[in-house]
């Protein structure tokens, strides 16, 4: 190892990764962050919704409070974000229109509204001609909409690399290495983490080792079983546009309810719009499917027809760390010095501010947010991953 040794190693560079490394450093903490491909997972991915509402279910009152406990944290994070690392992260604050096409899809919308305004949650619903007032570029036959007015969005890619700089700046070492196997002393309850070791056979010491390797958190060699986690991969895949001429087509994010399936489309600030996203239980595969891209831009066009002669900038297919019971797993794990900060499935990035305030907190020994106690990675029963 070079330089002096780290009090902490995290294992993962993906935005929560980055901002867990950021917000310990700003604690005094030496730091060094290690991931072969820094933003190669998920984050860079991410259509960057901070939806809370529009994303909210019945029986996932834990993950609506943790949500919107980190939906609340997002001005300022963005704006210290953005002050440290001198480049923007894209932040919006445009809310949120939930479009019904046809009729059985505005059945689909009331049922979604109720069961949004059963949780006490705000939704004003609209006409369809309400709806394509305030998104002209809605096609003709939409029949309804809901507005989340609250609800924000955030350009991954920019915040990724504004969390690059911000890190780097308030000496976090980030190191473009792969971690073969996390290093515990001991056996039993006396085994602790004391560091990881590298491919190449390098070996990083540190009393506190943190898992925000998203899907692969779980598959990492050298850690007890008491303290596995079990994560799963989800792939989705995204399509990006940039209407004609790159002005901007859309206000504000578009969830679209489109013959019963739902779909998203994000603007960003240059006029591209990422369309999303498939949910596949492929394993680790992140082929780029031809059927995923065609079932996307299927559907956003018939939501949105003027997108027809839009130039197709790209597709892209990423794993979201999925967890039995939706919720991520974050805080201190069976094995002392080992924090987990993964599993947040669809909610990596809205869910980015509150998990770092509480990976510093577990670090330093302290109460983690009250938002986020019901993830404690130790309520699931020792697991066995399949290698």
């Amino acid at each position: 190892m070079s330089g002096a040794r780290p009090d902490v190693v995290v294992v993962g560079a993906g935005a929560i990764g980055l901002a867990s490394a950021w917000r310990l450093a700003a604690r005094g903490a030496a730091v060094t962050v290690v991931d072969p491909a820094p933003g190669g997972g998920a984050s860079t991915v991410a259509a960057g919704m901070l939806a809370p509402v529009t994303e909210s279910r019945i029986g996932e009152e834990a993950l609506l409070a943790l949500g919107m406990a980190s939906w609340a944290l997002w001005p300022s994070f963005a704006a210290e974000v953005e002050a440290a690392a001198g480049t923007p992260v894209g932040y919006r604050a445009d809310g949120t229109l939930v479009a019904a096409l046809d009729a059985d899809d505005r059945r689909l919308l009331d049922e979604l509204v109720e069961r949004q305004r059963r949780l006490g949650l705000e939704v004003t619903t609209l006409r369809g001609r309400e709806a394509r007032a305030l998104e002209p570029a809605l096609a003709p036959g939409v029949r309804a909409g809901a507005v989340a007015a609250d609800e924000r969005s955030v350009d991954p890619a920019a915040l990724h690399a504004a969390l690059l700089t911000a890190s780097r700046a308030a000496g976090v070492d980030v190191r473009e290495a792969a971690v073969e196997r996390v290093l515990v002393s001991g056996d039993g309850p006396d085994g602790r983490a004391t560091g990881v070791a590298l491919t190449g056979g390098e070996v990083v010491e540190a009393p506190t080792v943190v898992l925000a390797a998203g899907s692969w958190s779980g598959r990492l060699a050298g850690i007890p079983d008491a303290a596995r986690l079990p994560v799963r991969p989800v792939r989705g895949e995204v399509v990006t546009v940039r209407p004609p001429g790159g002005e901007p087509l859309l206000a504000r994010t578009l969830r679209g309810l489109v013959h019963g399936f739902t779909i998203y489309l994000v603007p960003r600030a240059d006029g591209r719009i990422v369309v999303g996203a498939t949910v596949e239980e492929k394993g680790f595969d992140t082929t780029v499917t031809a059927g995923g891209a065609y079932a996307l831009l299927r559907d956003a066009l018939a939501l949105v027809p003027g997108l027809d002669d839009a130039e197709l900038v790209g597709v892209r297919a990423g794993l979201r760390p999925g967890s039995p019971d939706d919720l991520p797993m974050v805080g201190a794990t069976a094995v002392p010095g080992l924090v987990a900060a993964t599993g947040h499935y669809r909610n990596g990035i809205l869910l980015t501010p509150i998990t770092a305030e509480a990976v510093a907190a577990a670090v330093a020994g302290e109460p983690v947010p009250e938002a986020i106690v019901a993830c404690d990675p130790r309520r699931f029963a020792p697991v066995e991953v399949a290698g």
